[in-house]
């Protein structure tokens, strides 16, 4: 009698241990199936970390079955003792009861949601949906019509997209509850497309992608962090320290862009590559030179250096800088109505909507910055771009930097030619 009694009570003790039993859909995780189950898995899991004789967790078990059941086929719903399993719950930093994450894989973010079936299964779902976009390579809880220009970034593309790049970036570390960073959606997505060709803004979950935000000292959101152009290193990332507006952020990062980028390539077009570089910019500046007999090199070189020094003045602007030789190129300079006021002579040309403004004073370094001035502010006539498509470009050898020559005069031999007196 004295045996059963004591049974019964380790059957009670037993029944205690754990607030969900084998039949339950909650899978039941330990410190000896948690890697392999949750953390090496492709699978989206929520868990709860509980302790037995916490009233909150007791209260809620029927609501995070009710999910389980719901997400059965869908998504992972586990449980921790975190009481027996102190080192796991500390590992993943917990500190009270019940304390719910959502993995997707080794990255986790802390639940925020209520704690209902309905909300369990909101915050489970959305979790999939951002893993599936992230997949495809786009923003995640993003959509195939989703235009926003700020790029997401995570742990695995920051190195390639950020470190690796030639290009400025001021980067957003936030977290999906935070208040402030909500705020400052909008005009982080208004500045990146107001910046773009100019300086990349991105966006990393903190809170998920934890290697970067740990190896930047991230310790509230929203931080923002400019990693400037060119060759990137520790020491080369700032702070941000402008205003929240979507007009702040861009002219703080325009500031930056001036002190970092350096002055453009002013290119021959000798090929499609070359004017196709050119036109992935803003604005794209076409100069047509005088032909190397009627300007010799150091004449063209003149124009040269007052194209370099009137790129180096608008380097902010990101735009691209070419020239050509008049006739050289001729389908552009019919595209573009050049060559009609004689040489040498300019159009600015936006490729993407295929608009140009031709300079109609002169080709100085005053005439030009006037132009380019007030393209700069949006004023100045455009045209559409002849034939409603940017012209080809013919392949032609670049110029050697010397002066040009005249072609031999051919010698012709008269002797065999019979010519009246009366012709001569």
């Amino acid at each position: 009698m004295l045996h059963l009694r004591w049974l019964g009570i380790l059957f009670i003790i037993a029944g205690t241990n754990g607030l969900y039993d084998s039949s339950s859909d909650v899978v039941q995780l330990t410190p000896s199936n948690f890697e392999k189950f949750v953390t090496n898995s492709e699978e989206v899991w929520i868990v709860e970390f509980f302790a037995p004789w916490c009233g909150h967790c007791k209260n809620l078990v029927p609501e995070y079955k009710k999910a389980a059941r719901a997400l059965k086929g869908i998504v992972k719903v586990g449980a921790v003792d975190a009481d027996q399993y102190k080192d796991l719950g500390q590992k993943y930093g917990v500190t009270g009861f019940p304390t719910i994450k959502i993995f997707t894989g080794s990255k986790h973010t802390p639940y925020q949601g209520q704690r209902t079936a309905d909300a369990f299964v909101d915050a489970a779902l959305k979790a999939a949906k951002d893993k599936a976009y992230e997949n495809l390579g786009k923003k995640a809880g993003g959509s195939s019509s989703d235009k926003s220009d700020v790029i997401t970034l995570t742990d695995s593309n920051f190195k390639e997209m950020v470190l690796d790049s030639e290009d400025m970036w001021l980067v957003e570390f936030y977290a999906p509850w935070c208040g402030h960073c909500k705020n400052l959606e909008p005009h982080w997505a208004k500045a990146a497309t107001e910046l773009k060709g100019k300086v990349k803004l991105g966006a990393l979950d903190a809170t998920v992608h934890q290697m970067m935000a740990s190896r930047y000292q991230v310790q509230g959101y929203p931080t923002i962090k400019l990693f400037p152009s060119g060759k990137k290193s520790s020491d080369s990332v700032e702070d941000y320290n402008g205003g929240r507006t979507s007009s702040d952020i861009v002219s703080w990062s325009l500031e930056k862009l001036a002190e970092n980028v350096p002055p453009p390539d002013v290119l021959q077009i000798v090929d499609a590559e070359v004017m196709k570089g050119c036109s992935e910019k803003p604005l794209c500046v076409v100069s047509i030179l005088p032909h190397i007999l009627d300007c010799n090199a150091a004449c063209r070189n003149d124009y040269i250096s007052i194209l370099k020094r009137l790129g180096d003045k608008y380097k902010s602007k990101m735009w691209g800088w070419v020239w050509s030789e008049a006739g050289a190129q001729s389908s552009l300079e019919e595209s573009l109505e050049m060559g009609g006021f004689g040489y040498p002579a300019m159009a600015v040309v936006n490729a993407k909507k295929l608009k140009f403004s031709t300079l109609r004073g002169s080709f100085s370094e005053t005439g030009i910055n006037e132009f380019l001035r007030d393209l700069s502010f949006g004023r100045g006539q455009t045209a559409p771009v002849r034939g409603a498509e940017m012209p080809s470009i013919s392949k032609i050898d670049a110029w050697d930097g010397k002066d040009g020559e005249l072609p031999p005069e051919e010698d012709i031999d008269l002797s065999d030619v019979d010519l009246d007196k009366d012709e001569l």
